[in-house]
């Protein structure tokens, strides 16, 4: 191997178990993916909505924590989720939540070894998609009712 001339190649290189220098594959990043492709779109969608559901995770321990602690601040947590902002919040929640199911039972097919051909992933795309809106709607008239 040459010699690096770089200190941030110096992480790209590794040893093989003979103890020869190798050098590392870079892991794909954001510019590699074609956000116009549904697969790596429904993808990081699936990613995100995982990531809102921390969200949704820490505004549930704030309102445990609040009804546990006193009538003030549940009161200020219930004045929260009563808000415009606070609906906002749960109807993104609805979403997220359905679509990282959707997604989910998307991915449960794929690990059977099912639905991988083109046609099929598209398919099983849509169908997260429009499963998620439905769904989404459906809850959130629930709620209101």
């Amino acid at each position: 191997m040459a010699r690096i001339k770089d200190a941030r190649e110096a992480a790209m290189i590794g040893r093989r178990s003979d103890g020869t220098l190798t050098r590392r594959p870079l892991s794909p990043h954001l510019q590699v993916y074609d956000m116009m492709q549904m697969t790596s779109l429904l993808s990081i969608l699936h990613r995100i909505s995982g990531v809102a559901w921390c969200g949704g995770l820490l505004l549930l321990s704030w309102w445990l924590i609040a009804a546990g602690t006193g009538q003030v601040a549940f009161g200020a947590a219930q004045w929260f989720f009563g808000s415009f902002l606070g609906w906002i919040a749960l109807f993104g929640l609805i979403v997220a939540a359905w679509y990282h199911t959707c997604a989910g039972i998307r991915h449960l097919f794929w690990d059977a070894g099912r639905g991988f051909a083109m046609e099929d992933a598209y398919r099983s795309g849509r169908l997260v998609v429009i499963g998620t809106a439905v769904l989404s709607v459906i809850t959130f008239l629930l709620i209101l009712i």
